[in-house]
């Protein structure tokens, strides 16, 4: 048997129904894959579902200009998406735009006003000392990424004075606030009027009104004593299961003042916290990082280092916690009113540092270390520009994309049916996988990666019809070269398949190319347009070389193709091709010798 000729694949023209039941699965599957994740439609942006779209430019503080990188941009992302997600929001997206640049995409149904100024204000955070702890009524557990840097820790100072915090996993080993929780023997109630005290002192001293010790005093017990009732009332009604009390608890307390405030423990259960007076501010935090620690087996720990003044403040408020009882031995950190971490120390810790360890994993950490470093982040966010768009003009925008995309779908079949006629029967069949795969991957990469389909995408959609087909066409034109030249169809096609491949891929990658740069060096909605279009070209080589090529191959054995009928857009005649291709037979008289030259 004569081994095929070099660019011909006799798998390729044997068995083309290989490659036509491998797209047949994908599609399948990817369709049953959309089906069962619930999504059916794909994921709208903004300004075709309605919503807020805010972008925010970062500003550097004076000499802090390297402020603006990767880590720290990263890090604003992870504070505001928090804030977003406290608001009870659901599918907003916050990412970074270039070099200093953050844009939130609110969805319709949220407060505008309420989002903007959530994100638009810098992160507070604070130091606190717990009073009070337990699991509030109606949390379940869930698991969370991050539920190891929010649970309750222990914590042991060591001959570096740092301290160490071992998460807990039972619930029940942060007490609840009753009469039989005691700090140094004290009721909560004791202790949170102590801290009332102390506050409302501190505030009277400092008056230039005040007109004797004695008065002040008396003042500043009459205070306090009216703020823990007002805080335990607080905290008997708060149930941080809620999204709701959530987003209000301890948002607006002063750093002087006791407040509540919720957190996830390490079951991923939400738990409610009274809490002191901020002991140390997070702009005293000089450095915090993720480490992995292998001297004692501690695993992934979190350290951090403090200012001078940071380091006192740290010293003094860790030398009184020791002497408590738990849950009082135990200190919060509190990014914008929520406990992210609430280790305890057993002894003051003076030099400086910390380090606070748990059952974190690298990803856990480094959202806790991230957290710590955003307290000193010298980087402020000025809004350039907010987007309201109303549902109904989203779906007037909608309206208008898809009509667009149906007429100039039809104006390609139209074309197709007019010079190619019976060719029609392939390149439509093939946009129309071609549109399937594009739309059943859009609607999966939604809830996957947060892909949303916004009007630039949807152009960007309408642009590939085009290029799609433009690939058919190089395809078609040169199977009619071949046939120009006198050769049968099935040769034909196999002859004109390398070197419309060698087009095809050249023209694809080059629309890949400019897809990836603009993707790359724009920003905002472009981004859409350009995502599209890198999908869609994609999908133009995979349905080129595993349907369009093999169902040509097939039709190319039946008579209506092979004969050239004059409707199959095939036609020798109408092509103008030459008498068919014959091999010159040699004279009879030569056949078993060299041919003479002169009488060849």
């Amino acid at each position: 048997m004569a081994a095929p000729k070099k660019g011909r694949s006799a798998s390729a023209q044997s068995k083309p129904g290989r490659s036509l039941a491998l797209i047949l699965i994908a599609i399948v599957a990817l369709t049953a894959g959309m089906f069962a994740s619930g999504h059916k439609t794909p994921r709208l942006g903004i300004d075709l579902a309605g919503g807020t779209s805010i972008t925010l430019r970062a500003v550097p503080e004076a000499g802090q200009e390297s402020a603006i990188n990767k880590t720290n941009m990263d890090t604003a992302v992870d504070i505001m998406e928090r804030r977003v997600n406290g608001l009870g929001v659901s599918e907003a997206e916050v990412q970074t735009q270039g070099n200093d640049n953050i844009i939130v995409n609110i969805p319709k149904g949220t407060n505008s006003e309420q989002a903007r100024q959530q994100v638009g204000t810098t992160a507070k955070l604070y130091f606190r000392p717990v009073l009070a702890t337990e699991v509030s009524a109606g949390s379940s557990a869930s698991p969370s990424p991050s539920a190891s840097s929010s649970s309750s820790a222990s914590s042991s100072s060591k001959a570096t004075d740092k301290a160490s915090s071992t998460s807990s996993s039972s619930p029940s080993s942060s007490a609840s606030p009753s009469a039989s929780s005691t700090t140094q023997g004290r009721p909560v109630s004791d202790a949170l009027k102590a801290d009332a005290t102390a506050s409302a002192s501190a505030s009277s001293s400092a008056s230039p009104s005040a007109s004797s010790s004695a008065s002040a005093s008396a003042s500043a017990s009459s205070s306090a004593s009216a703020s823990t009732e007002k805080l335990e009332a607080e905290y008997t009604a708060l149930d941080c299961s809620k999204a709701s009390d959530r987003a209000t608890a301890g948002k607006d307390a002063k750093p002087t003042e006791s407040t509540v405030a919720c957190g996830k423990n390490s079951s991923g259960q939400w738990q409610k916290y009274i809490l002191g007076a901020a002991s140390v501010d997070g702009t005293e935090v000089k450095k915090a990082q993720a480490v992995f620690n292998t001297q004692n087996a501690s695993g992934w720990t979190v350290t951090m280092e403090f200012t001078g003044k940071g380091t006192k403040e740290f010293a003094d408020v860790t030398g009184q916690l020791a002497k408590n009882q738990s849950p009082q031995n135990q200190f919060a950190i509190v990014l914008d009113g929520e406990v992210v971490s609430d280790p305890y120390v057993q002894e003051a810790l003076t030099g400086g540092s910390a380090e606070i360890s748990g059952n974190f994993d690298q990803e856990s950490a480094q959202s806790l270390a991230n957290m710590l470093s955003y307290g000193a982040l010298p980087l402020t966010f000025h809004e350039d520009s907010v987007t309201t768009v109303t549902a109904a003009l989203g779906g007037e925008q909608l309206h208008a994309g898809l009509i667009a995309g149906a007429i100039g779908l039809g104006l390609v079949v139209i074309y197709l049916l007019i010079f190619y006629r019976g060719l029609s029967i392939i390149a439509i069949p093939s946009l129309l996988v071609s549109a399937i795969l594009a739309y059943v991957i859009m609607t999966l990469l939604g809830p996957a990666i947060g892909f949303a389909l916004n009007l630039p995408a949807v152009c960007g959609a309408i642009v590939a019809i085009g290029i799609t087909a433009d690939s058919f066409i190089v395809f078609f034109e040169r199977i009619r070269d071949e046939i120009r030249e006198g050769r049968s169809l099935r040769p034909a096609v196999e002859r004109a398949w390398p070197r419309a491949r060698r087009t095809i891929l050249v023209s694809d990658f080059v629309s890949f190319l400019a897809a990836a740069v603009l993707f790359i060096v724009t920003v905002g909605k472009v981004q859409g347009f350009a995502f599209t279009l890198g999908l869609t070209t994609v999908l133009d080589v995979v349905v080129v070389f595993l349907f369009t090529k093999p169902l040509m191959t097939i039709l190319a054995r039946r008579k209506f193709f092979a004969n050239g009928h004059k409707w199959s857009g095939l036609d020798p005649k109408a092509l103008g091709a030459k008498p068919p291709l014959r091999r010159t037979r040699r004279p009879a008289g030569n056949s078993g010798g060299p041919v003479d030259p002169k009488e060849a």
